[in-house]
């Protein structure tokens, strides 16, 4: 005895008018006014600080991109078949695509653990290539005019120990 059952298949929401991210459509339009309003001010309003107003205007306009950018990728429609492996739906591969994607796979996980692995020793490492000893000292050089400091005709070079 088996039953069978019938998946009727899922219709998506259709959106009218601005799509789904009303809200960022709205914040990028208010910024878009705001932005309009205050450069108008500084082109037209005659205050001795009108180009104060000119570049607040377009800063505004310039960051209402990013609401607009919001509202774009929010209403961007991806087909579920593309979906798959962002939520685990993930096909049944053949077995060759299978032992295919494993030897990729560890490959990858081998060549990037090297290279953090390389990444973490060198940074214990001077920039010589040598550990450094807990108890180092630095010896620092400085040169001095000697027209400014003192009345001998060469370089002075004092040592500094930290």
């Amino acid at each position: 005895m088996s039953t069978s059952v019938q998946v009727e298949p899922v219709m998506e929401k259709q959106y009218d008018g601005v799509g789904r991210c009303k809200c960022s459509f709205w914040f990028a339009v208010a910024h878009d006014i705001l932005g309009v309003f205050i450069m108008m001010v500084g082109v037209f309003g005659g205050l001795p600080i009108h180009d104060l107003f000119i570049y607040a205007g377009a800063i505004v306009i310039f960051l209402s991109l990013i609401w607009w950018v919001f509202w774009y990728s929010g209403n961007i429609d991806v087909p579920p078949e593309e979906l798959e492996d962002d939520v685990g739906l993930i096909k049944l591969n053949p077995t060759k695509t299978r032992r295919l994607s494993r030897v990729v796979r560890r490959a990858s996980q081998r060549l990037s653990s090297r290279i953090r692995n390389s990444f973490r020793r060198s940074s214990r490492m001077d920039p010589a290539g040598a550990n450094r000893p807990a108890n180092a000292e630095a010896s620092l050089s400085t040169i001095f005019d000697s027209s400014f400091t003192s009345s001998s005709k060469g370089i002075v070079r004092e040592p500094l120990s930290i």
